[in-house]
């Protein structure tokens, strides 16, 4: 599956149940209200939230202004890693070279420095209380999926894409680099940063006021449930990602 292929096209307009145009046309991302710089910080949360930091919201604003720590310094670092990878995202073209290096921005609190900003040489499966639950492809086939998968971005942000096709193509994109699983850590972090950076791309930067990561985060067994296409990366069926591509979207509800 590549992720310039439009072959679920169709039936994703029509699992939608909205229209992204309408959706997205009647959100007023000039509002001054809206701070940029405050919808980054809270995407950042909400995306270590996924994975397991405890910090909320409103403790990790309470944090920046706060005279003395009372949360545990590593999970509020790892957040202000996460949002200077935002941030350097927002201000840089999005390639594989300055992708791995946001990934090098994000990670110090969860990867030692050498894994830091390079695609693993490990085996890596993904587990959960049950035990495996998904085994990624194998470590030397990493860089040529990821090339790949970086050549067809480029191909998509050459197009002059719709609205609607540039949430369809940014949904594959996540999906695409969650089963590839190129990093020790922080994949999920990543993935979720990539879907936003190539969908700012195609719509004028707007896209860093949306609130995906929050969406997923209230709807955690879902993001999970519809993620899992296969027990390995060879038995992966995207027949049924349509549940998956539709979150995107979902998530601009919450602004109407």
């Amino acid at each position: 599956m590549r992720v310039t292929d439009k072959r679920y096209y169709e039936a994703f307009i029509e699992e939608l149940g909205i229209d992204i145009n309408e959706a997205f046309s009647a959100i007023d991302f000039t509002d001054e209200r809206v701070d940029l710089g405050y919808r980054i910080k809270s995407s950042a949360v909400f995306s270590a939230n996924i994975e397991g930091n405890s910090v909320d919201l409103s403790a990790f604003m309470n944090s920046i202004i706060s005279k003395e720590p009372f949360k545990p310094r590593k999970e509020i670092q790892e957040i202000k890693d996460l949002v200077e990878a935002y941030e350097f995202a927002k201000d840089h073209e999005l390639t594989a070279q300055n992708f791995l290096e946001a990934h090098r921005i994000l990670s110090p609190t969860i990867l030692i420095k050498d894994k830091r900003g390079v695609y693993r040489n490990d085996k890596m499966g993904v587990f959960d209380s049950t035990g495996l639950v998904y085994l990624a492809i194998e470590p030397q086939f990493v860089p040529a999926k990821m090339e790949e998968l970086f050549q067809d971005i480029q191909a998509l942000l050459k197009r002059d894409l719709s609205i609607t096709e540039a949430f369809y193509h940014a949904s594959l994109i996540h999906l695409k680099f969650v089963h590839i699983h190129p990093f020790w850590d922080g994949n999920g972090r990543s993935a979720r940063l990539l879907e936003k950076w190539f969908l700012s791309k195609q719509i004028n930067g707007r896209a860093w006021k949306i609130q995906s990561e929050k969406y997923y985060k209230e709807h955690l067994a879902h993001y999970y449930d519809t993620i899992n296409l296969g027990v390995n990366y060879y038995e992966l069926n995207y027949d049924r990602c349509l549940p998956f591509l539709t979150l995107l979207p979902a998530s601009l509800q919450q602004d109407l």
